[in-house]
This record gives structure tokens, sequence and C-alpha cells, in this order.
């Protein structure tokens, strides 16, 4: 073989790598882009479902379409799949699709949004789209709770999101859903109940609207025996301080009693913390400090001595402009 035989078959060897990696991308970019068409549920997607909601996938709450839904990262369901759990329960449901490479791991998640079962989904401003004039909104948002938006394209890339649509087994909301029609039934029939029955709930009512009386009387006589030692032994006495508060049941009745807080000493320290920073901030930037505004009672006192005369005598200057 000839050296320019040789260098033509290297050309030709060149070109046709190139061509089979094209082929290669194209094929991956069009399997990344697979529109997901609605259909039923695959057994082996219900059972990989299944497997994964019992898996800690450190899920986030969002608002899909005004709801809140389960978000989690893809990254840690491929952790999930390729943990020794999944290869355990596995041995145990045969419909979970066996892993043995990076690819047959990826199209073992491509299960879940082919069958509707979780998709993709990316973070939307709330208001996008609105005619909402500059500051016309003003709610709080709620630190981590992202409102998202399905995407048309489903692609299984560790950094991406997705939000879990299926919810599992409904035998708990229709065991729910059971005891609250049995209740509601066993109301609407209360007078064809025995008469002991209904004594008993006449005191029961009773003795629950003697509860609530309770409360309201001695909601009145904290507030009466807190004005008085206002003036009696400021800053004054709440029983039961935390009565009000939010926190639970039985700490609202903890302790028994407690001073009013006083603010004012809050307020003083918070002054004189934000005057020592500024006088701080000034000694190391080499500038004067800022002024600070005080208020005194003391009177202004207006200067009683001699006016000075002032010299009217036209000068040198004055005169000849006249001229």
């Amino acid at each position: 073989m000839t050296v320019p035989e040789f260098i033509e078959k290297l050309k030709a060897q060149q070109m046709a790598a190139q061509q089979a990696a094209q082929q290669q991308a194209a094929q991956q970019e069009q399997a990344q882009q697979q529109p997901i068409t609605p259909g039923p549920p695959n057994p082996a997607a219900v059972a990989l479902a299944a497997f994964l909601k019992g898996q800690d996938l450190k899920m986030r709450t969002c608002i899909l379409n005004g709801q809140r839904k389960d978000m989690f990262k893809v990254k840690r369901a491929l952790r999930a799949i390729e943990s020794p759990a999944y290869a355990k329960a596995r041995s145990k449901n045969p419909l979970l699709p066996e892993i043995t490479d990076r690819a047959s791991l990826e199209n073992c998640f491509k299960l879940l949004p082919l069958s509707l079962l979780a998709l993709r989904v990316s973070k939307v401003d709330p208001h996008e789209g609105h005619d909402h004039a500059p500051g016309a909104h003003k709610t709080k948002r709620v630190k981590g709770l992202w409102t998202v938006k399905i995407e048309q394209q489903q692609e299984c890339r560790e950094d991406l999101h997705f939000v879990w649509l299926y919810e599992g087994s409904q035998l708990k909301q229709k065991l729910y859903a059971a005891g609250a029609l049995a209740i509601i039934f066993a109301i609407v029939l209360f007078p064809l109940w025995p008469m002991k029955m209904r004594l008993g709930v006449w005191y029961l009512s009773m003795g629950m609207l003697g509860l609530i009386g309770l409360f309201f009387v001695m909601a009145i006589f904290r507030l009466i025996l807190f004005a008085i030692t206002m003036f009696a032994v400021p800053p004054g006495l709440w029983l039961y301080p935390n009565l009000f508060e939010d926190v639970g049941f039985f700490d609202s009745f903890r302790p028994l009693w407690g001073w009013q807080e006083e603010k004012k000493k809050k307020k003083k320290s918070k002054a004189s913390g934000s005057a020592n920073a500024g006088a701080t901030m000034a000694a190391m930037t080499g500038q004067p400090a800022p002024a600070s505004a005080t208020t005194s009672n003391a009177v202004p006192q207006m200067s009683t001595s001699a006016p000075k005369q002032r010299n009217l005598a036209p000068r040198v200057e004055e005169v000849f402009d006249n001229e």
C-alpha cells in the first residue's frame, strides 16, 4: 500500500467515525425530546413509582395549577434506583426493571413520565402574564415554595425536577370517606337513638358549654387582674401569659403567671447599639460620625447685648459703580 492510499484510508475512517457520532447524537436528542402521550400506566412504572414513594427523595412542596404537589430531583431518584434497597425490592417484585448500566437506569426512570406518574416541571413566576401594575401584588411568598409548570419535553438529567402525579393506594382516603359518611348518617338519625344515648349526649354538650364559658370567664378575669397590677405593681401581672400565644394546648397553661415584658428597654438597647455601630464605622473609615438628633426641655434664650452698628458709609467700589 502506497502512502497516498494509506492517507485516503485514514480519511475514510475518520469520516465514518464522524458520521457515526452524528447519528448517535441525533438519536440521543430524539430520545430525550420524546413527547408524552396519554395512555394506561405501565405495571412496571406503577411498581417503580410505589418503590420511589417509599424512599427518602427529600421532596419539596410546590404549587402546580393551584394545587400543592410533591417535587423531587432526578438525581435522588436515580440514586434510589441504584441502591441495594432497589435490588432487594426487585427480588420480591419482578415487575421492577433490571438495572445493568447507565442507559438501562435512565430508561427505567423514563417509565414514570411515559405513564404520566411523574412529569418534569420548571419554576415560573406566579404573576407571569398578568396585567399587574408595578407593585400591585404584594403577597407574601413562602420561602422555598415554588410555582411550577409542566414542560413539554421530558428529559432525564440529574439537575431537573419532577412532580409526583401518582398518589399511591387510595384505600386510606376511601376509609376516611366511609367513616365521615357513617358519622353524618348517625347524626341525622339522632331522634332514633335510645333515650340513654341521647341523655348522655345532652350531658356531654352541657359539659362542653360549661368549659367554654369557664374559658371566657378566665380570659376576662386575667384582663382585669392585669389592669389592676399594671398600676399597683408595674409592669403588670398576667395569669397564664401564654394563653393566646401560638403554642400547644398544654403549653398555653404554662407557666401559671408571668410579668408583662417591657418593650422600651429593647428599643433603647437597639438605638444605643446602632449609635455605637455608626461610631465604630466612622472610626474605621476615617469619616465623621453621623450626627444624632437630641431633644431637650431647655428654653432658648435671647441675647440682650447691645446691637452692633453697621458701617453704612459707601466704599470706593460702590461709588464707582454708582457713577
